[in-house]
């Protein structure tokens, strides 16, 4: 007869640090459940009235209990937040090192693209005792990236990129669901991670189908949709320069300032009018209905391979 296993295996690094949360929130629950019962119980039996002349004793004051109820529940929930908010922020920040995949949700599937170019339907290979980011976004409602077993889950937003990160500590195959209603399939939105050893899973690099790289894919899209016109290398056409941008402060048009990451990029490249580089017009087109997200994927790939030219500062990302 099998174990019965009230919990999904623990099968990531962020595992043992939400089930010990869990343990610590359902051992006050039941603490506190089972004491106000059983007063609730006992002062019934023990001051139950017994003749109808019988009048309780009138009590004044009581300071020190006051205080107690006060500050015990107080000291309770003080560290409930202090040690699920470490938690959330740990799990808020993926370390630099972190194996890349872009998620795309759909109704009602997962589109899933690794940097090398190797796609996958509903399912995720990657490796164990590897730090894994996910890039995610939607291209209809709002879905959620959930992997019981690595006690993560991540929404994904249409219209924006959301982050999630996890390392798996355990080979194995892990079940993959959507944890937001999304449509009438919702049920069927599911999958399967496969945690492999780190042989296996360079063995499954190279022999899955690719048509090259993001970046490489990337620039072909870039290529096609003649943005080398006005983004020019060496800064001199009608576009700022895309070399060296990611991770770059851009200086905007009434002197605010934004990082350019994943999430402006995306927005330069759908919504051009949103956010005006400082020197530059509003000329540069929209691709909204133009680039699918894969293309816009593609696309932040290939910005980020983009080196400086020497001895020139990295620009904005658009003339908009």
């Amino acid at each position: 007869m099998g174990l019965l296993r009230l919990f999904p295996v623990q099968a990531s690094t962020f595992a043992p640090d939400v089930d010990h949360l869990l343990y610590f929130l359902l051992a006050v629950a039941v603490f506190f459940s089972l004491a106000i019962f059983c007063s609730i119980f006992y002062f019934a039996i023990r001051y139950r009235r017994r003749s109808e002349n019988e009048l309780p004793r009138a009590i004044h004051g009581g300071m020190a209990l006051e205080i107690l109820w006060s500050v015990i529940p107080f000291g309770l929930t003080m560290v409930m937040f202090t040690w699920g908010a470490s938690i959330y922020f740990n799990e808020s920040r993926p370390p630099d090192n972190a194996l890349d995949v872009y998620v795309v949700g759909k109704q009602w599937m997962w589109k899933l693209e690794h940097l090398g170019g190797q796609r996958e339907i509903n399912e995720l290979h990657i490796p164990v005792g590897r730090a894994v980011r996910l890039t995610m976004t939607s291209e209809d409602a709002i879905h959620s990236f959930f992997v019981p077993a690595f006690r993560t889950k991540q929404d994904a937003v249409p219209g924006r990129y959301t982050t999630t990160w996890f390392k798996p500590t355990k080979a194995g195959k892990y079940h993959l669901f959507c944890a937001e209603y999304c449509g009438t399939n919702h049920s069927r939105m599911g999958g399967w991670v496969y945690v492999m050893a780190p042989r296996d899973y360079e063995a499954w690099l190279s022999g899955g189908a690719s048509g090259g790289s993001l970046a490489e894919n990337g620039q072909k899209l870039f290529d096609e949709l003649a943005c080398g016109n006005c983004h020019k290398p060496d800064g001199s056409g009608r576009c700022p320069s895309l070399s060296g941008l990611f991770g770059k402060t851009v200086q905007l048009a009434g002197g605010a300032t934004v990082k350019a990451d994943e999430g402006y990029i995306r927005e330069s490249i759908l919504q051009p009018q949103a956010k005006i580089v400082a020197g530059y017009g509003p000329i540069m087109p929209t691709f909204q209905g133009l680039v699918t997200e894969e293309g816009v994927m593609q696309l932040i790939e290939y910005i980020k391979s983009l080196g400086p030219p020497p001895g020139a500062p990295a620009g904005g990302i658009a003339a908009r």
